[in-house]
């Protein structure tokens, strides 16, 4: 499975939910950081909602982005981690 953050340096609240996926030991995917300062159409589009976390859907025709529910920046690991089972299922459990 593979997840992308969409961030920028120095949002704590993006740094505090990277550091929340990266303790996460109950799933296998792959965690993109995307820096929407890069890229201006990122930018255009989350750059009041950061941070935003997506899932990648890959079907044999197309690749898609879908965002998941914004969690409380006073989440915890635990919390995080039973989002993560509730939207991603067995797709992300190892």
């Amino acid at each position: 499975m593979r997840l992308i953050l969409y961030s920028k340096p120095g949002c704590h609240l993006c740094e505090g939910l990277q550091e929340k996926l990266e303790q996460i030991e109950g799933f296998d995917f792959e965690l993109e950081i995307r820096d929407i300062t890069t890229q201006p159409d990122w930018f255009q589009a989350y750059q009041y909602q950061i941070p935003v976390l997506c899932r990648v859907i890959s079907t044999a025709d197309k690749t898609i982005e879908e965002p998941l529910p914004r969690l409380s920046p006073r989440a915890n690991v635990g919390q995080v981690e039973r989002m993560l089972q509730k939207y991603l299922g067995r797709y992300g459990a190892e």
